[in-house]
């Protein structure tokens, strides 16, 4: 009873908060409804392609020439049509018997191709560490290698699947309106599959249903059965024994053991032969007690992105090709800001945050960088690949335009405006409909932490809530950054260049005045290029850096923050007429070209820039900036915080302690953007690279402890100034 009267007084209690909303919405003034649309013109970006210096055949082949002339498909839609069978019997049983026409091919021979893989037969035959030839008995290994392939999986059971099948697209049609995929995109997987090779996939894991979402998605196109790599860890015996009939995959504890561990050299050699005959797709957990939470939310729509594939051997071909000479961060930087030298050095930044796991660790120093530098690939895909949701879009404007508060009929414009600058820089949008009806969606996903106030004038003012909830506004508009990311790097470039000419809150006339040099841009863009985690730049290996700096200036010249300043008797910016190379440059590779390939490093010394003085650049300057100001303040604060730590401790620890300070420090200053757990473990990270924490083994696990560098104030108060510099307050 106590339950039944919670139940309809929270009834009551949302029906009265959605009258007032509607109240709200309704009083608005009468303004024509704009059309958002997920395109510019008449084709949709593409996203996603695969990188054209690493995997060019595959980026031109595997490329589907029609896939912006294709629209989506709602994979659990399945009618009378999707089956062989017509009349009104299969009207009513289509999902059954679309469940029963899966094809699932048998894979009884991969116990024997395990078998006789050659890391396997290496540890039997006693040519590996650990192998038979180390007082083991080649009969007793070939069982041991049995039982852990049991461990790992078993036969699939196709019964079990078509039934599986069936009820999780009952399922997904009661949780989901429709679940969205690509068709282009997967007609360049078909493309990718009729090599006959294996295919691997992977998973950025933005959901929990992640685990059971994509594999039944591509089984449903045709892809046949994919192995989903799952964690034992959290599975209950009887879980794991359905999950392998259905083509769960567990690793064995055994892989994970040291590198001299016997047990963990075989367990090693069968995954990784488990991992290249069969293809296997590296899927996140579903944690199946949150899918009742799931299934009592409101219904929504999903859609599913995937990258362009590329062909993994000619990435290992090409990719060795790219690699230079490289610095850590500490050589990098650590000079720098301790006023020690001024020249940033011509080489690349060595930072590998990949986690070394017990697989990762057995392979080869070089194998070990191609796997990282990998992934660092997928990871820019991933990304790039993924659409911008309305909610990204509207916490951005809230933090870092209009914290303060903003009028709805001014909020409906930006949102447009952002929306389409999103779309000229090649990401795609997760949203269209009437504007209104839009901003009002999205503003009733963010109530918990923006408020709605009614004017005299028929309009409505949105305030964002102060307090921790700013943190989860901060965690979605970071999702927008890499769309923006070129150009915020080359704001608080051009923020940090300034900041010891001009007074910060001076006006924009008197920064517009600064001549700024072409080397002094690129020497505070690399600057910040290498302060900056590369999980977050997100540029792919194969890039120099450069480069990068290149593409930033173009970007702060192509959106108008930036204008060439002519000096008299010099020849125009954009005359190429009578350029040519020059010796200096004629041995260097392609990616080693600072600008076009017309340009020369004497000809950029005497290059200069002024900021714009257009009436829009101020606001859209500070956007900017302020983009990178939560990860940028959390480094700041960890700054401060060197003197206040209490080290050595571990690397949790430590953290923990930072993300403590963070909250107290929002909690007096009101800056509880950067009071985010990630940011803290990237600024733990990112001052262990820098060499202002360092890492000792000890019994207990690893131990953080302050350098001896960094253990005087003034080199505290050194490193808290260089960071703060491309802070825009």
């Amino acid at each position: 009873m106590v339950t039944m009267l919670e139940a309809r007084l929270q009834t009551q209690q949302r029906n009265t908060q959605n009258s007032q909303e509607t109240g709200l919405w309704s009083s608005g003034f009468g303004m024509k409804l704009e059309a958002v649309t997920p395109f510019l013109g008449k084709y949709r970006p593409f996203v996603g392609r695969c990188c054209q210096t690493c995997t060019p055949k595959s980026w031109e082949s595997l490329f589907h020439r029609s896939i912006m002339d294709l629209g989506f498909c709602n994979v659990i839609l399945v009618k009378e049509e999707n089956t062989r069978f017509r009349g009104w019997l299969v009207r009513r049983l289509c999902y059954f018997l679309w469940s029963l026409e899966q094809h699932i091919p048998p894979c009884q021979d991969a116990p024997q191709k395990i078998m006789e893989s050659t890391g396997v037969q290496s540890v039997i035959s006693g040519r590996a560490p650990g192998g038979a030839g180390e007082g083991q008995v080649p009969g007793l290994v070939k069982k041991e290698v049995q039982r852990i392939l049991g461990h790992i999986q078993a036969p699939l059971h196709p019964f079990l699947l078509r039934l599986f099948s069936w009820a999780l697209l009952r399922f997904l049609n009661c949780v989901f309106l429709n679940v969205q995929l690509h068709k282009g995109q997967m007609k360049m997987v078909h493309k990718a599959t009729q090599a006959g090779l294996p295919l691997v996939l992977l998973s950025t894991h933005k959901s929990l249903l992640d685990g059971i979402l994509l594999p039944f998605v591509l089984l449903s196109q045709g892809l046949g059965v994919l192995r989903v790599v799952w964690d034992p860890r959290t599975c209950s015996p009887t879980l794991r024994a359905l999950l392998k009939k259905l083509g769960g995959l567990f690793l064995p504890p055994e892989a994970n053991l040291t590198l001299d561990s016997s047990e963990g050299v075989l367990a090693r050699a069968v995954v990784h032969a488990a991992l290249v005959p069969l293809g296997l797709w590296t899927g996140a957990l579903a944690v199946l007690r949150s899918l009742w939470s799931w299934g009592r939310s409101p219904r929504v729509c999903v859609r599913v992105h995937l990258a362009q594939p590329f062909s993994l051997q000619e990435y290992t071909t090409n990719a060795r090709s790219c690699w230079g000479s490289r610095q850590t961060l500490e050589q990098l930087l650590q000079p720098i800001v301790l006023g020690q030298c001024n020249v940033v050095p011509d080489t690349e930044k060595e930072q590998e945050w990949t986690p070394a796991t017990g697989p990762l660790l057995a392979l080869k120093e070089e194998d070990q960088l191609l796997v990282r530098r990998l992934s660092r690939h997928v990871l820019n895909a991933s990304v790039t690949s993924s659409a911008v949701m309305s909610t990204a879009i509207m916490a951005a404007l809230l933090l870092f335009k209009h914290q303060k508060g903003v009028f709805l009929s001014q909020l409906l414009g930006e949102f447009s405006w952002l929306t389409e600058e999103t779309l000229l820089r090649g990401f795609d949008v997760g949203f269209s409909g009437q504007l209104r009806c839009l901003v009002q969606h999205t503003l009733s996903l963010l109530r918990a932490h923006v408020v709605l106030l009614r004017v005299h004038q028929g309009d409505l003012l949105v305030v964002p809530r102060p307090g921790p909830g700013l943190t989860r506004l901060a965690r979605l508009s970071a999702e927008l950054l890499p769309v923006f990311l070129s150009e915020a790097v080359g704001a608080c470039a051009v923020r940090g260049l300034l900041a010891g000419r001009v007074p910060p809150e001076g006006p924009w006339e008197l920064q517009g005045i600064e001549l700024l040099s072409q080397n002094e841009l690129y020497r505070q863009i690399l600057l910040l290029l290498h302060l900056l985690p590369q999980d977050l730049l997100l540029l792919q290996p194969c890039q120099s850096s450069y480069c990068y700096c290149q593409e930033v200036l173009d970007r702060l010249i192509q959106c108008g923050l930036l204008v060439a300043e002519e000096t008299p008797g010099s020849r125009a910016a954009c005359d190429t007429g009578r350029q040519r190379l020059s010796a200096k440059l004629l041995w260097k590779p392609s990616g080693d070209f600072t600008d076009s390939d017309s340009d020369d490093f004497e000809e950029a010394e005497g290059r200069f820039f002024r900021l714009s003085q257009q009436s829009r650049c101020p606001d859209f300057f500070l956007f900017l900036c302020r983009l990178l100001s939560p990860l940028l303040q959390a480094f700041a604060q960890a700054a401060t915080f060197l003197h206040q730590g209490q080290l050595p401790d571990t690397e949790s620890g430590y953290t923990e302690q930072l993300l403590q300070f963070l909250q107290a420090t929002a909690q007096e200053e009101g800056f509880f953007e950067c009071a985010d757990p990630n940011l803290a473990i990237s600024a733990v990270w990112t001052f262990r690279d820098l060499g202002v924490l360092q890492q000792t083994p000890s019994p207990a696990g690893p131990m953080l402890y302050l350098s001896p560098t960094f253990t005087s104030r003034e080199n505290q108060e050194k490193l808290e100034q260089f960071i703060r510099q491309f802070i825009c307050s």
